[in-house]
């Protein structure tokens, strides 16, 4: 008896442990993993089949799991660093505990592997990219005539700008794009809001990816562009946006957001108009003629 009450209270124990587990994401990654003899799995898709299943079988049992990515050669200098062996499970369970702490993890609720695989990978692009926006606006340090940290500054006016925007939007749910060009690489930011009763709501971490990508713009005063796009029921889609100039936003004519929006990037050639949307130019944000930045 007190046997079986052990066992009963070991499985009762067991759904209270929440797990994570460190997924290789594409073959590239997996065959990085197949030179480690104690990977022993030989193919990527019997690999994904595996771990879906387990994944549904803890769901079953009651049992919490998130999901993380595992970068192969994130793997070997974290075991450099912490003189472990590569080639050891103890030592792929320690990185995905580390993972689990550090980086970005999304919980299994029961939908498609492939489905939870492209929102993990989207995750961890919006955290690397505002890990990297935020780096470059540290580097930017104090104005060398006024002293006020630059950065910092531009992170206030984007905030600003940001609920300008919100509160001139029409009433609806909201998508809106931030884009920067400037090297090495585009960097680009997505905020999504819903209206729900009046009342706007959004994603904190979104919005302050999405409010340091426009502060970076800002500041280093960069080519780049803002579009939001506003859904409602009963009414056309609203489409519009600005240019990012001057360490400010210039509107868009509802000409250029359609040439925008109807031009196919890669080829130039013209994209017929989607059906029930209005391009147009942006509300105005009532705002002062912004200061000229930190290039006194």
């Amino acid at each position: 008896m007190a046997h079986t009450d052990s066992r009963t209270m070991r499985r009762v124990l067991r759904r209270e442990i929440a797990g994570t587990i460190g997924l290789l994401t594409d073959e590239h990654d997996f065959r990085a993993m197949r030179r480690y003899r104690t990977f022993t799995f030989a193919d990527h898709e019997t690999y994904l089949e595996q771990v879906e299943g387990l994944l549904r079988t803890r769901a079953l049992q009651g049992s919490h799991t998130t999901v993380a990515l595992f970068d192969p050669e994130d793997y070997a200098d974290f075991c450099r660093c912490e003189s472990l062996d590569p080639d050891l499970p103890s030592s792929r369970t320690r990185f995905t505990a580390h993972l689990a702490l550090t980086g970005p993890t999304l919980p299994y609720e029961g939908q498609p592997l492939a489905d939870l695989l492209a929102a993990l990978v989207d995750e961890a692009v919006r955290q690397a990219t505002w890990e990297y926006a935020t780096t470059l606006l540290a580097r930017l340090g104090p104005c060398t005539s006024c002293g006020e940290d630059i950065g910092r500054a531009a992170f206030t006016r984007a905030s600003d700008l940001l609920a300008r925007i919100l509160d001139t939007a029409p009433p609806g749910n909201r998508h809106l794009v931030c884009s920067v060009t400037g090297p090495p690489e585009t960097l680009v930011a997505a905020l999504h809001t819903t209206d729900t009763s009046g009342t706007t709501e959004l994603d904190e971490a979104e919005a302050l990816e999405f409010t340091t990508v426009l502060a970076l713009g800002l500041a280093t005063e960069s080519p780049g562009g803002l579009v939001i796009r506003v859904s409602a029921p009963g009414t056309p889609d609203r489409v519009y946006g600005w240019r990012l100039r001057s360490y400010g936003l210039h509107p868009l004519t509802a000409a250029e957001v359609f040439d925008a929006y109807c031009t196919d990037i890669e080829s130039g050639d013209p994209i017929s108009p989607e059906s029930d949307v209005d391009y147009c130019r942006p509300p105005d944000l009532g705002e002062e003629k912004p200061a000229r930045g930190h290039h006194h």
